[in-house]
């Protein structure tokens, strides 16, 4: 088993996001899993992300707060414990709207080796 402290969480920047502050909570590390890695994002109001897109998916779980994504214009508010999946290469925008702080998990498979 791999533990992780929260308190020892190392901060890390995201391309393309803005008002946002991410903490790695596992991956990346020795002994941490081996096919993906969990993020920690706190988004001010009115920060986000893209748009843009990856060629691996990624899962959103909001724990507190809402997030807008936007994708082919369509938009859908994640609330409390709500989550999604954005497929690989799937164009998406995020949007925190509300006057609070949203927190969420990111999972994301590591990126294919070179």
């Amino acid at each position: 088993m791999h533990v992780k402290r929260f308190e020892d969480a190392q901060p890390y920047t995201a391309p393309n996001h803005f008002d946002c502050h991410g903490l790695r909570l596992q991956g990346f590390e020795e002994g941490g899993p081996t096919n993906q890695w969990i993020g920690f994002s706190q988004f001010l109001p009115g920060g986000g992300a893209g748009p843009d897109s990856t060629p691996y998916e990624k899962v959103y779980v909001v724990l507190e707060g809402e997030m807008t994504v936007i994708v082919d214009g369509e938009e859908t508010v994640l609330g409390r414990m709500d989550s999604c999946t954005i497929p690989p290469n799937e164009v998406r925008k995020i949007e925190n709207r509300i006057n609070d702080t949203c927190k969420m998990l990111v999972v994301i498979p590591y990126p294919p080796e070179v």
